[in-house]
Order: structure tokens, then sequence, then C-alpha cells
């Protein structure tokens, strides 16, 4: 007789549900396409067939652009390049009178709009100049008697966005330079090579990944400047962007010029990516003693002061007391009731642009921080793109789909009510909006993933623990030890909101003017002194961005 067994059933613990996400990280990818809206409208409206002016515009003036655009990257690269690279590795590697103050003074420069620089430049250095002027009065001598060299050139812009433009090379190169194997170099040292060499065979070998990083920055706002080129009378792809669009109203060409200059800067990238290849440039232990500045005496002393002293006199002093005499001697006639609108107007766009470009940054970074995945990345890719597209073209992707949007709702509202609604979205302060935050969100997104990066994941997790929501956690333990960076990213997207000319003038309402928009108008009539007092306040705005960055490696510097 067979005696039953005994069978324990065990429940079975229900299937594992994936947490779901808070709502608000849902946005993350709808909002990146919006981002990327004017990039798309741009490509799809350059596809479309145009008439003859592009056509025109193929034969002739095409090559130009195409010669110029090359030409003025190639100076800019050499120059900019050259003078970051250098003053970065004798701040670095030499002990000197006066380092300290050069490392901070060095990156003053960022505070100086190129087409501001252009203008103190042309003022001082033109024909009717304070420089020539006192050439031909000392040696009797006139016009075209004597030899001086042609500011309004393609060289002489290259030279002036070369100026402002070296502080990305030399921030990125100075980092990686501290970062370096300290016994790489000091083997250097010991096999008999000086500075000099040790500098060409070792250290720039290493920071090239930081050299192409800046150059690349360097470039890309030289593709993209408009106040300069325009000044200079050099024809460049934003110049003919703002000529097919406004002198010719042929938005089929201005999207195919801004498709083409796009082109430029990918190529740039993928130029870039394609030479280094696969290699990778990183220490061999993250275990070294700092590296230890040597101690310069006799000539190089001096010789060291006078190349880290050379670019902060041409790129900020110069052009700043220019600026400052012109000021003081003339000055915007405007009385102060009528100058008012125009910082007015600028302090609250550039307000304004900061506090979106800091929200959706955010809103970007935690939903990739609370639930990664490829989606989410892509979405914060794709946002970023802005800040590699010129302000031009950004401007005509974000008037093309806006103006399409306002004749489809005109002409419904003109056919079934009898009434025009007019332009609801383009030349209007939100349509600007939308254009500062698309230029400048991947600035917000870089500040804001570093302060992420910082953050122990043990903290949230402890919340988590505490019985906090994801949403919780964010409000009431990250955002509060996330508030620096959130604040950096909120001043340098608004400095550079202050500084945006060619989307401002594309874009802007016909009533509004800013400070930048005022200096180009006075220099284009060639009233230099008169814009000096709006491009003086666009310059101390500008030093915000200085401040932050030096307390931030101060800090940097002391944690190490």
């Amino acid at each position: 007789m067979s005696h039953p067994v005994a069978i324990t059933l065990t429940p079975v613990p229900p299937p594992l549900r994936r947490r779901r996400a808070p709502f608000w990280t849902a946005l993350a990818f709808p909002v990146a396409l919006c981002i990327a809206g004017p990039i798309i409208a741009v490509l799809v409206m350059a596809a479309t067939p145009t008439g003859a002016i592009w056509r025109q515009f193929w034969t002739t003036i095409l090559p130009e652009l195409l010669g110029n655009s090359a030409l003025l990257a190639l100076l800019v690269g050499l120059m900019a390049g050259s003078a970051g690279v250098i003053s970065a590795w004798i701040v670095t590697a030499c002990e000197f009178r006066g380092r300290a103050a050069l490392e901070v003074a060095l990156l003053l420069p960022m505070a100086m709009p190129a087409y501001v620089c252009g203008y103190a430049y042309t003022w001082l250095l033109d024909v009717a100049g304070p420089v020539q002027t006192a050439i031909r009065d000392t040696t009797g001598l006139h016009y075209g008697q004597y030899w001086f060299p042609e500011i309004r050139s393609l060289p002489g812009a290259a030279m002036m966005l070369a100026m402002v433009l070296y502080p990305y090379v030399f921030l990125l190169c100075r980092s990686a330079f501290l970062q370096q194997s300290v016994c790489l170099l000091e083997a250097s040292r010991t096999l008999g090579n000086g500075l000099a060499r040790t500098f060409l065979h070792v250290a720039l070998p290493l920071a090239r990944p930081a050299l192409a990083a800046g150059l690349g920055l360097v470039l890309m706002e030289t593709l993209a400047d408009f106040g300069t080129v325009q000044h200079f009378a050099v024809r460049t792809f934003t110049t003919a962007i703002y000529d097919a669009w406004f002198g010719l109203g042929d938005r089929g060409a201005a999207s195919q010029l801004a498709a083409c200059l796009m082109g430029c800067v990918a190529l740039l990238i993928l130029a870039e990516r394609l030479t280094r290849g696969g290699r990778r440039y990183h220490p061999m232990t993250t275990r070294q003693p700092p590296l230890r500045p040597v101690r310069l005496s006799g000539w190089r002393q001096p010789a060291a002061i006078i190349a880290c002293l050379l670019p902060v006199l041409l790129g900020f002093v110069v052009p700043g007391g220019t600026l400052l005499a012109m000021m003081v001697e003339v000055g915007d006639p405007l009385a102060p009731d009528r100058f008012l609108p125009f910082a007015i107007n600028s302090l609250t766009l550039s307000a304004s642009a900061a506090v979106l470009a800091v929200t959706v940054a955010a809103l970007l970074a935690w939903a990739a921080r609370l639930h990664p995945g490829r989606l989410r990345a892509a979405a914060s890719r794709i946002a970023g793109l802005g800040y590699a597209i010129p302000g031009s073209v950004i401007a005509v992707g974000v008037l093309v789909p806006f103006g399409a949007f306002d004749n489809a709702v005109d002409d419904w509202a003109r056919r079934h009510l009898g009434v025009s609604t007019g332009l609801l979205l383009s030349g209007t302060m939100a349509a600007l909006l939308f254009a500062y935050v698309v230029r400048f969100l991947a600035i917000a997104q870089g500040a804001i993933e570093s302060g992420l990066a910082r953050l122990k994941p043990s903290l949230t997790a402890a919340a988590r623990v505490l019985g906090r929501k994801p949403g919780q956690a964010v409000r009431e333990v990250e955002l509060p030890l996330t508030r620096g960076a959130l604040l950096s990213a909120a001043i340098l997207v608004f400095v550079d909101t202050m500084k945006e000319l060619p989307a401002t003038m594309i874009v802007r309402p016909f009533d509004l003017d800013t400070l930048a928009v005022r200096v180009n108008t006075l220099a284009a009539d060639e009233r230099l002194p008169e814009a000096s007092t709006s491009a003086l306040l666009i310059v101390l705005v500008g030093l915000l961005p200085i401040i932050v960055l030096t307390r931030a490696m101060r800090r940097r510097r002391e944690a190490v």
C-alpha cells in the first residue's frame, strides 16, 4: 500500500515590475526633438528645389564663400591654437614672477566679443584713426606714401577672432597638462630634454585631444561669426545667409547656404575623429604627485612674461582701453531714458533664455540620470547639437517652420472666420527665446552634467532607503547639492546670449533692439565712438563667467 506524499507548495513571488519613470522624464525625447527642429527644418528646406538665385550663387559667390571660410578658419586656428597651447604650457610648467595673476588674466579676452574687439581696432588703426594720424603728423607723409597693414581684411578679421577665442584652447590644454603623468615629464627632463623639447615631444602629443577639442570650439565660433566678418567686409556663409534672407528675400537660397555651413561644421568634427582614429591618451596611473613647475631665471623669465602678457594686451587691454577712451570722449548720444530700453531688452532676453535653457537642460540631465538608456542618452545628444550650429543657421531653422505655421493658421482663419491672425510666432520674442535655447542649451547641459557627475550615488540611495521617491530625492537631495552647477550654467548662458548677434539680427521683432544690435547698427554707420557705451556694457557682463571660472579653478586646485 503506497503512502501519500506530502507536497509543500511555496508561493511564487510575483515578477518584479520595472519602476515607472516620473512623467516629467518622459518629456525628454519630445523636448529634444523640438530643440532639433530648426536643424531638421533647414535640411528639409535645403532639399527643396529653388530658382535661379541659388544657381547664380553656385556659380558666382559659393567658391568665394568656401575659400574665405576655409582661409579664415585656417588662420584663426593657427593663431588661437598657438597662443592658447603655448601660454597654457608656460603657466603650468614654469614658475616666474606674476604667474598666478597671468593665469587669471589669460581668461579675460573671453569677455570681449569678437565684433566688439574688431570695432575697437578698426577705430584705432584705420586711416582716420589715431595711430595713422600720429604717423602722418610725426613723419609729414601723406596717406599712400607709407606702408601700413590693412585692418579691414581677411587676415585682420582672423586676428580679431583669434585674440578673443584662444582662451578655449588655453583652458582645455592647461587642464590636460595638469593631468599628465609627471613620471613621463620627469623622464624627459632626466634624458637631457629642456622644457621646449619636453613640450614638443611629450606634453603636446599627450594633450592632443584637448588641443583638438579647443580648436574645434574655436573653428565653430569662427564659422558662426557674423559681426566681425561683416564689419571687415569679408564674405562668408553667415553674411551670405543674412543677405539671401533679407536682401533677396529667398528663403530657399538662405536654407541651402545654411545647409552648406552645417556641412562645413560636420566635416570639421568628422576630420578630427578620423585623424585621431582609435588612439587614446591617458596616464598609466591615477596615483601621481603634482607637477612641479621649473623656476625660470635670466632672460627666460621676462620672455615667459611677455609670451603670456601679449595675448592679454591684444585681446583685452588694448580694445578695452580703446572703448573706454571712446566712451569718455564721445559715448552714446542717446539720453538715458532712450538708451535704457536697449539694456533692459538685453537683460530680459538673456535672463529668460538662461532660465529656459537651465530648465530644459536639467530636465534632460535628470531624466538620463534617473532612468538611463539609449533613448534618453540620444535625446541629450540631439538637444546638444545646437551649439555646433551657427546662430544664423538656427535663425533660419526657427523662422522657416514658424513662418509656415503662421501662414497656415492665417489661411485657415481667412477662409473660415474672415479675419487675419497675422504673425503669431514669427518675429516675436518667443521665437527669439527659442532660438537662444537651441543655440546655447549644450552649454547648460555641460555645466549641469558636470555637477551631477560629482555627486556620490550613496546620497541618493540613502534618500531612497528613507522612503523618498525619485522625484523627492532629486528635489530634497540633489538639487541643493547642484545649486552651484545650475548657477554656473545660468551665468554662462546669460553672458553668451548677451553677446549673440546673428540670431538676434534675423529673428528679433522689428521694434526690439538689444545692446548687441545697437552696437552693430552704429558700427555699420561708422559711428564707432557712439557704439562704445553699449560695447563696454556687453564686455562688463562678459566678465561674469571669468569670475565663475576662476573660482571653480581655485576650488579644484584646493581640492587636489
